[in-house]
């Protein structure tokens, strides 16, 4: 009996909590990821940008945003595996925190590609069948999602001001539908189905204010309530 309690004990000490910063391009998912890295040992992995930047040589995120048609299914595709590589990686803390996470990749950025009609029916399936059949075979569970929750017109200044090389061309248009589908799927919830609790921070203000906010909402974000729930 006394073995078995233990082993309950030491159960319930591995758990581990996985937390996805979440919102448009340009909302402060870095500023979030680098405050609570520098404040907490818990473990942050950013978007994995630089892959995408660089496959063997290939700009795969660039030629997306000058041929969303043309390139669409090949950055997806290779986004879909990278942040499957990010949500399956072994775990060096309690607390994981990442930014975005492979859901996001499929119910905002393909949703949009596939309503705007930049992606064909055939390759958002084909897309689809993939993800259904991570969701149903891989844990990628998530126990908190951080909603960065911004205008798209405060995004589009933010991003002009950074001056990234892919995101000169995104235009104001491409903010607003990213916006729309964020809105969709975590607030209204008509999209898709959220399966875990969902943090909502406005986040229009200066970094300043921002990590403000992450201090006052810092026990709810590393210790989510209710964690029976995953996506």
């Amino acid at each position: 009996m006394e073995a078995e309690s233990n082993k309950h004990l030491v159960k319930e000490d591995d758990r581990k909590t996985v937390i996805c910063i979440e919102g448009n391009i340009a909302s402060g998912k870095t500023t979030c990821l680098d405050y609570f890295a520098q404040t907490t040992s818990i473990e942050v992995l950013t978007e994995p940008v630089t892959k995408w930047r660089n496959v063997r040589g290939h700009n795969i995120l660039g030629l997306m945003y000058q041929d969303a048609s043309r390139w669409g299914i090949t950055l997806q595709t290779y986004i879909q595996l990278t942040m499957l590589e990010q949500h399956t990686r072994p775990m060096i803390s309690p607390i994981r925190m990442m930014e975005r996470s492979i859901h996001s990749a499929k119910y905002i950025f393909v949703e949009n590609l596939y309503r705007s009609g930049k992606m064909p029916e055939v390759d958002y399936v084909v897309l689809t069948e993939w993800f259904d059949w991570i969701q149903n075979n891989t844990d990628v569970s998530v126990d908190l999602i951080v909603y960065l929750q911004t205008s798209p017109e405060v995004c589009y200044e933010r991003l002009k001001r950074r001056c990234r090389e892919e995101e000169k061309i995104i235009p104001l248009e491409y903010l607003e539908a990213i916006h729309q589908l964020y809105e969709e799927w975590l607030i209204k919830h008509t999209l898709f189905k959220v399966s875990c609790p969902v943090l909502v921070i406005g986040a229009d203000h200066d970094m300043q204010k921002m990590i403000e906010k992450y201090e006052e909402n810092r026990d709810q974000i590393l210790n989510p309530y209710n964690m029976q729930h995953h996506l």
